[in-house]
């Protein structure tokens, strides 16, 4: 990376997080340039040790982090880190409720000793009835309705990613970002705070809305009256799928001039948008049927000849042999084992560009193993060879570890 792609460089974060949101904040300020330290408890981040759908939640939030694992439970841990966030920008956490006071390093704690810091918390929820409630990506998606808009009638359905988890964690670099600006006015430090049910109720406004303007509560997305004459999924004569949408009546006619359905190019049934949603129960089954006799790489050519919004329906492992992905960084090369090192994997980087070379951020540190950097990060901050091999040899710092116990 150029220095024009890390536009945090000189922030000093220490990062609490664990499972998703709290390692996403920290690893969006990672790759901006931040110096992030990942406090991990003693036998490490319980994240590293997940199996299943949940096996790639540490490699893929913890990339350009450098890690030391304290004991948190023991005074003499909570004393390391008051010693640490001296210097340090940014905390960030999402324990649950009351988990971060016990172990004395809450904004109360810390603000004593630093006034400059930055508190950033990230919660089930916001101030109200329910803060002191713990939450999940799931139970929000529940709670907010969006698991309800998401899968058909009477069966509820979590999306397919965690994306309140992220959504949560990209909310709470926002609201400490504008805090860091503030104290450039200020001179004073503050803390600040998102949560898993607010941000799933942001993703839902233009729904809320929906129903107060239409009278009633809207339908899940899968049974929904569709805003556009064709934006479906299609299936190909040798099962590929691909997802078209014609949005516009220009849309409408390259399509049909791109696919030779000239009957309907000028049909006035099907001229302007309301009257293409309206015939969707006679016009949909046949354009179904039709374009089921093509095999995908011809829907694909016609559909880009047509200049209309398509893409083949893909699965996410096949992002990494992605073209557009390939070709200028939006994949990071990181070792996948969640105890340091394995294969190489391709993950998606940042989603964002910089300066007029529009460069992405890149992966300068591989996912740290547990306590991977404690030496160099206590020296930084003072500590003496003999002090860090007292603290390693008492059990408050955690030796590194490089496979799974």
């Amino acid at each position: 990376m150029t220095t024009s792609s890390k536009p945090l460089a000189g922030l000093k974060v220490l990062d609490f997080g664990h499972t998703i949101m709290g390692p996403c904040a920290g690893v969006l300020f990672a790759d901006l340039g931040a110096d992030v330290v990942k406090i991990e408890p003693a036998d490490g981040d319980p994240t590293r040790r997940l199996p299943g759908f949940a096996a790639g939640f540490f490699a893929t939030y913890n990339r350009n982090k450098r890690s030391i694992a304290i004991d948190l439970k023991r005074p003499e841990g909570q004393a390391v880190v008051h010693r640490l966030v001296r210097d340090a920008d940014v905390v960030l956490e999402n324990f649950g409720p009351g988990t971060i006071e016990r172990l004395k390093c809450s904004w109360e704690d810390l603000r004593q000793i630093n006034p400059l810091l930055v508190y950033l918390s990230m919660k089930g929820f916001l101030k109200g009835p329910y803060e002191n409630r713990g939450a999940l990506d799931e139970v929000v998606q529940m709670q907010s309705g969006l698991a309800y808009m998401t899968g058909p009638p009477g069966r509820p359905l979590r999306a397919g990613a965690p994306v309140i988890d992220i959504l949560g964690g990209v909310f709470g670099v926002v609201a400490a970002l504008s805090a860091l600006r503030e104290r450039d006015v200020t001179g004073v430090g503050q803390k600040v705070a998102s949560s898993l049910f607010e941000s799933a109720t942001f993703m839902l406004g233009a729904v809320v809305v929906g129903s107060a303007v239409t009278g009633g509560p809207m339908p899940p997305m899968p049974a929904r009256k569709n805003a556009w004459g064709v934006y479906d999924v299609f299936t190909a004569s040798d099962g590929g799928q691909v997802f078209i949408g014609c949005t516009s009546d220009g849309h409408w006619q390259r399509f049909c001039d791109a696919f030779s359905f000239d009957e309907w190019r000028d049909d006035p049934r099907l001229t302007g948008n309301a009257n293409r949603c309206e015939a969707r129960e006679w016009v949909l089954p046949e354009l179904e049927r039709r374009i089921a006799k093509l095999p995908l790489n011809v829907i694909l050519a016609k559909c880009e000849t047509a200049r209309v919004a398509y893409s083949r329906v893909g699965r996410p492992d096949e992002l990494s042999i992605d073209p557009h992905l390939l070709a200028n960084g939006g994949l990071l090369a990181t070792a996948v084992s969640a105890f340091g090192g394995g294969p190489l994997v391709g993950i998606p980087a940042l989603p964002v560009e910089f300066g007029e070379a529009r460069e992405r951020p890149g992966l300068a540190r591989q996912p740290p193993r547990v306590g991977e950097h404690a030496d160099e990060i206590l020296q930084a901050a003072g500590y003496s060879e003999r002090e860090i091999a007292d603290l390693r040899s008492a059990g408050v710092l955690a030796a590194v570890v490089s496979v799974p116990a």
